[in-house]
């Protein structure tokens, strides 16, 4: 064989390994570098560090979603001007109405019940830290805390139908991009801000602690729903990644009741549901066809029957 023919056969497979290695480097870098990013606000206080969550949370959307149109994963998972707008809803309704509102009146209840419990055992260790490393260690493991509620909480809502109701919006959708993230129904809320409340509270969280979390949870989050070719690497041994996210959006069943974990995929690997699949044909749920906005709010409201002729 001659050495062209060897170089012929070698140089493609050492492309493609190359470019599923580059593209497992944005989601560590961007995530992780942001929870770098708001603790170093917190630490020399050179800016109030909840106004870098805020920045991460808003520019982001513009940014992936430009990234999008540069480098997707999937052409045919393009979003339109139409699928902008519904997308517009969402994306304004979670930040702007929903979120506050559950963090004004929900969550402090909660939290002040697992408060009360911490004192009556006489807990007294708490995620808490003064140093950058020492904030970024204590934010891995107030997400560790969290991801486990918020694994069983998810995977419950895939198993009984009741609460898959109030889950099926998220899952309604048939093209994956960071616009789709905040698909997500008013009411799931009960259950998506339960591990944070639960966690953070009985584990006496700082402020400062919460808002390295928080910036770390909607960079990994936004990274995971975009239509980029992204990959997981070594990553995805401990976090979720697009890559594993978009089998937990599969159209096929049993493959999105795998890999529940939002932040952390490491919860999936020790409860068996995790499932390292490349790619997916399709997206959505039931029938695969994509849902106007009026049924997308109205889908807990629907009868068994109904729920499962989507």
């Amino acid at each position: 064989m001659s050495t062209c023919t060897v170089h012929e056969q070698v140089n493609p497979i050492s492309r493609q390994k190359l470019r599923y290695f580059l593209w497992s480097l944005p989601a560590p870098l961007i995530s992780i570098g942001c929870a770098i990013l708001t603790a170093t606000a917190c630490v020399y206080h050179w800016v109030d560090p909840w106004l870098v969550v805020s920045f991460i949370t808003w520019l982001s959307y513009p940014i992936l979603l430009a990234l999008e149109r540069i480098a997707p994963r999937r052409r045919d998972w393009w979003v339109n001007w139409k699928d902008m707008g519904v997308d517009s809803f969402w994306v304004f309704g979670t930040l702007l109405v929903w979120i506050p509102l559950y963090l004004a009146f929900y969550d402090p209840h909660i939290s002040s019940v697992f408060q009360a419990l911490r004192d009556s055992v006489g807990f007294t260790w708490s995620f808490q830290a003064n140093s950058i490393g020492g904030l970024l260690f204590m934010a891995f493991l107030a997400t560790l805390a969290m991801e486990f509620i918020g694994y069983w909480s998810h995977r419950l809502q895939h198993r009984f139908i009741f609460l898959w109701r109030i889950h099926a919006t998220h899952h309604h959708i048939t093209k994956m991009s960071v616009a789709r993230t905040d698909r997500t129904h008013p009411l799931e809320f009960l259950g998506l801000n339960l591990g944070g409340a639960i966690a953070l509270a009985f584990f006496g969280a700082s402020g400062d602690v919460i808002a390295v979390t928080i910036a770390f949870k909607i960079a990994i989050v936004h990274l995971n729903h975009c239509n980029m070719p992204l990959t997981s690497g070594v990553f995805g041994w401990v976090f979720t990644t697009a890559q594993l996210h978009q089998v937990h959006h599969s159209l096929n069943y049993a493959e999105s009741n795998k890999n529940f974990g939002c932040v952390l995929i490491i919860w999936d690997r020790v409860f068996g549901t995790y499932c390292g699949q490349a790619d997916v044909d399709n997206v959505g749920n039931g029938t695969g066809r994509s849902l106007p906005l009026w049924k997308q709010l109205a889908l807990p409201f629907f009868s068994n029957k109904s729920l499962r002729s989507l």
